[in-house]
């Protein structure tokens, strides 16, 4: 008898659980914030360093980010369509400036759904499994909604935030400031 009390007592706080403190939704899709394309701009004096880009990708190899290039981080995942929506973007624009690094992130994702959703669409640069990196971005440009796109100088300081889907005219503007400086 104390069985069947247990068990309606594990699914009543199962649900209670999938709500959340906030009335908020369990799943990624519904919880997200879309940001609005919005562009940031940070004056070289003011810049902050950008936190060590390091750790294991979607392919399973290592991958360290060094210094000395212009770098696109981009955080997406592959459930937040306008995610999906600028990669192909993303791809022609690491295309167009083989020296810059083209980065992403990937967050509250299954890494093996987005990393089949990479390879579909052949993206060229390495994308970190862990979305603990975003925390380094805290005290600059926090990537605060996805998807968003944080552009770090050549002496490694985060210079700009693209909040939401980027454009190709407006990440080549920026990517041309940057290679300027």
């Amino acid at each position: 008898m104390r069985k069947p009390i247990s068990l309606a007592a594990l699914a009543l706080l199962s649900v209670i659980s999938l709500t959340g403190c906030g009335g908020g939704s369990s799943t990624p899709e519904e919880s997200f914030i879309e940001g609005s394309g919005a562009v940031t701009n940070i004056e070289i004096s003011k810049r902050s360093s950008a936190p060590e880009l390091s750790g294991m990708t979607l392919s399973g190899k290592p991958f360290t980010f060094k210094v000395g290039s212009v770098a696109v981080v981009n955080v997406w995942a592959s459930w937040c369509s306008p995610c999906r929506a600028e990669i192909p973007t993303l791809i022609e624009l690491s295309k167009q400036y083989p020296e810059v690094q083209f980065i992403g992130i990937l967050t509250r994702d299954n890494p093996a759904t987005a990393e089949a959703f990479a390879r579909r669409l052949a993206m060229p640069y390495p994308t970190f499994i862990d979305d603990a990196l975003l925390i380094g971005f805290k005290g600059t440009l926090p990537a605060n909604a996805i998807p968003s796109t944080v552009l770090i100088d050549k002496s490694g300081k985060v210079a700009a935030r693209i909040s939401g889907e980027v454009t190709l005219t407006s990440l080549s503007k920026l990517i041309r400031k940057l290679e300027a400086e």
